[in-house]
């Protein structure tokens, strides 16, 4: 059994990073602690078996939209057997900041959900009304090509009766000379 003590550098307070580390902790079975410290680290005392505490010092090296480990700075030494299990140690009043700042948070994420859902609802309503004015466009689209086929039929009307006189004369001349 190895205990690793290290103090984590880069954005790992007021984000959710000891909760993590509670997770990972119990996750591989180990016992121990984590801690904010003054100077912005935080403080990690893991105890445990040798393979279990080199997984553990990988997952810790966490970096996402929240959390961002810089720099690791560790220790091995002999465990002492002094945690019966993992756990966060808080500062009092801790929990209520904590929660007064994620109150905060949700609210700001309430407002500017419901300020995009606004903008939402007008943009969609700018849409309707210009597919308004396409349906009118093509409702005067519809009235031209009715109107251009009336005149095409009138146009084929005048055309067919003209060739129909055509044939006549053409009937006519030919029965005249004998041939039809």
């Amino acid at each position: 059994m190895m205990k690793l003590t290290a103090f984590v550098s880069g954005k790992v307070q007021e984000v959710g990073y000891r909760a993590r580390i509670v997770d990972i902790a119990n996750a591989f079975g180990l016992r121990g602690m984590v801690e904010n410290l003054l100077d912005g680290r935080v403080k990690i005392i893991a105890e445990g078996e040798d393979e279990r505490l080199k997984w553990f010092e990988s997952a810790i090296i966490i970096k996402n939209t929240l959390i961002n480990v810089s720099s690791i700075d560790k220790k091995y030494s002999p465990a002492t057997g002094e945690f019966e299990n993992f756990g966060k140690l808080m500062v009092k009043g801790e929990t209520d900041t904590r929660l007064d700042t994620a109150a905060g948070y949700l609210n700001q994420l309430v407002s500017a959900v419901n300020n995009m859902n606004d903008n939402l609802g007008g943009k969609m309503d700018q849409m309707i009304g210009k597919q308004d004015q396409m349906l009118g466009k093509q409702d005067e689209l519809l009235d031209e090509v009715r109107d251009m086929n009336r005149k095409f039929d009138n146009l084929l009307e005048n055309d067919i009766v003209e060739l129909k006189s055509d044939m006549a004369e053409v009937k006519a001349a030919l029965r005249a000379k004998g041939i039809f």
